[in-house]
């Protein structure tokens, strides 16, 4: 068999069980085969079982000089039989450590949670809901970290602290929308030794109202007395100007917030201001955060978030429909 690099796919997904038969028809090829065959196939746009087939025909020589494949490429009912039937569970904790592997040796440090509900996903005949999932991505280099399913009859709040544990996020900086903004998802970062942006919206409305009329009436007096870091930066194309300003400060002993948060350390505002022609939109954004005060560590971990919107459900939605 041909050697792959240290720490590679098979090292992590050894401790998979395979749910065949050891004398069923299909335990010809074996599990660690078709399990490389199907990823590099689903990376590569495939979209069936038949596409996985036809790219593993096509990429034969190559996959022959890294695995066994003693009977060939595997069929696409044999992808079909196995994949299916594999333990949801293991797969999970396999893939989370590979994929952490991956993010570890690439540097990323960013990770932005966020669910999305999957298309067609529903069932009216069974009453079957449409499937929600909560993903962690690793914005520096673009990969999926974790994925998580919410139960129903629950929502994105209860399924975040259960995707975090399952993630080795040391020394990272999670960032999550409004919807994750609790104290009880702020602790479980600081636990596993993170950092945490959280957008700050009206679903907290005493804290939302003393945060927006701090930096209100910090803007009225261009922050005088009030230590803090600024930075500004501007983009656009096709007529669009956009420009983003940040401010951050950890003088916020007044806000009377940093006993009920974990580790609060600063909050942040952002102001976007896109202008097409001659028509000018402004939006306003608050944070919570854990960081100190420093305008470019906070305006990356800021706009990376939307990462996971642009390149993840955008693709799960264009790509894989």
């Amino acid at each position: 068999m041909g050697l792959l690099p240290a720490s590679s796919f098979q090292d992590y997904f050894a401790t998979l069980t395979d749910p065949r038969c050891p004398d069923a028809p299909n335990s010809r090829h074996q599990l660690m085969d078709i399990l490389l065959i199907a990823v590099c196939a689903v990376i590569c746009g495939a979209e069936g079982w038949e596409d996985i087939e036809e790219y593993g025909t096509a990429h034969a020589k190559w996959f022959a000089d890294i695995l066994d494949l003693p009977h060939g490429i595997p069929g696409h009912d044999t992808f079909r039989r196995v994949l299916s039937r594999l333990d949801p569970e293991e797969l999970t904790r396999c893939f989370i450590a590979w994929t952490e592997a991956l993010s570890e040796a690439s540097g990323g440090d960013i990770v932005a949670i966020d669910g999305k509900t999957l298309r067609h996903s529903f069932d009216r005949a069974t009453g079957q809901a449409a499937i929600h999932m909560v993903s962690a991505w690793a914005s520096a280099n673009r990969l999926v970290l974790g994925q998580l399913k919410v139960e129903e009859k629950s929502n994105e709040i209860t399924a975040i602290p259960k995707l975090l544990t399952m993630l080795d996020i040391a020394g990272a900086i999670v960032t999550i929308d409004a919807m994750g903004c609790q104290k009880e998802i702020a602790k479980v970062i600081t636990e596993q030794e993170a950092d945490y942006v959280l957008a700050l919206k009206e679903n907290h409305p005493t804290l939302y109202e003393d945060v927006t009329q701090f930096f209100d009436e910090a803007k009225a007096t261009a922050f005088a007395e009030i230590t803090h870091e600024y930075h500004e930066t501007v983009d656009g194309d096709q007529g669009r100007i956009e420009t983003r300003r940040y401010w951050i400060t950890s003088d916020i002993e007044s806000l009377g917030a940093k006993p009920s948060w974990a580790k609060l350390q600063s909050i942040g505002m952002v102001e976007s201001c896109r202008e097409v022609g001659e028509k000018v939109q402004i939006e306003t954004r608050y944070f919570l955060t854990s960081l100190p005060a420093q305008g470019v560590r906070f305006s990356q971990a800021v706009r990376q978030h939307w990462g996971i919107e642009n390149a993840l459900h955008w693709v799960l939605d264009v790509s894989f429909h």
